[in-house]
């Protein structure tokens, strides 16, 4: 039992650091491309924000 969980811990890991790649490199190429992304503001409803001022979020 100990060792599924093992597992799944590593695997949900495996899963974050993927996303984080793919988020910073959706990011980076709307940055380039000088495009929007819409994201959730603190209200909760969608904001359309320049990809460049979204770059310094990232890790």
């Amino acid at each position: 039992m100990e060792d599924k969980k093992i597992y799944t811990d590593e695997l949900f890991e495996r899963i974050l650091v993927g996303i984080k790649k793919a988020r910073k490199k959706l990011v980076e190429t709307s940055a380039a491309n000088n495009e929007e992304l819409v994201i959730k503001g603190k209200d909760g409803k969608p904001h359309r924000v320049p990809a460049k001022d979204l770059l310094h979020r990232l890790d």
